[in-house]
């Protein structure tokens, strides 16, 4: 199984903290955004290599902070042609083209890197192996308002996602999509697919709402705290959260 680390992101929300640096290196109670992520996956024996993907202007800052890194799996830097906004892929364009690149055949982990959570994806992981299908995290966010923001999504009585939604103007459920997806070596090479159809090459929820109608897409609802770091208010809030809880560890690297 193979990892892919989304951060390919300008975050002009962000700016000016993110404009000569990438979101995914700010810092939250003293521990890069990435390191969460890392630390996450690290977790997971099955998983032998991880892949981050980025952008030309970013690229550097990323290796950078990987020299010296200690880590429990192979980590490979992909770099995207990419210096500003307009000349992005898009999340699924991105993906095509890594797959492309690398020739990736294998059970695929894609998380995005601007996410910082308390579960376990051991837990992911057995869900997948359960259902033998694709599997995405989902979260409850407790609120509609909140709710616009994020993909929406319906389940069935067995997980089975039924419907998705992107920032739907009147959600109908608090189940929102995280940028947490484990998918089948034969449905990640849909992707290829689905672009060269013409479905919009930007948004992960879209390939999601389009793959569940072809191939049984389950859902795994997960508890604990969940930041998806878009704006300062968001940053200052998990920042707080993880400085709160006063773990001597929480200001080590991981291992």
């Amino acid at each position: 199984m193979k990892a892919i680390i989304l951060a390919g992101g300008f975050a002009k929300r962000l700016w000016p903290l993110t404009k000569d640096k990438p979101k995914h290196l700010l810092k939250v109670a003293d521990r890069y955004i990435i390191d969460y992520c890392m630390e996450k996956i690290s977790e997971v024996p099955q998983i032998d290599e991880v892949i981050l993907s980025t952008n030309a202007r970013f690229a550097p800052n990323f290796r950078e902070w990987m020299e010296g890194l200690e880590n429990n799996k192979k980590l490979t830097l992909l770099e995207e042609p990419a210096l500003e906004e307009g000349q992005k892929f898009g999340s699924i364009g991105a993906l095509k083209w890594l797959l492309e690149k690398t020739g990736l055949d294998d059970d695929v982990l894609i998380y995005g890197a601007d996410n910082i959570f308390e579960f376990s994806l051991n837990d992911l992981i057995k869900v997948f192996n359960q259902k033998k299908a694709s599997v995405l995290g989902i979260y409850d966010i407790r609120s509609l308002e909140e709710a616009k923001k994020f993909g929406c999504v319906e389940v069935d009585e067995n997980d089975r996602i039924i419907d998705f939604l992107e920032k739907p103007p009147e959600p109908k459920t608090t189940i929102v999509s995280t940028a947490v997806y484990l998918f089948k070596r034969e449905d990640i090479g849909l992707i290829r697919r689905y672009v060269e159809e013409g479905h919009d090459p930007d948004k992960m929820g879209n390939f999601v709402d389009w793959l569940r109608k072809e191939k049984d897409v389950y859902a795994f609802i997960f508890g604990g705290r969940w930041f998806d770091i878009g704006s300062f208010e968001l940053l200052e809030e998990a920042d707080k959260y993880f400085r709160g809880k006063a773990r001597p560890e929480a200001a080590e690297p991981f291992s």
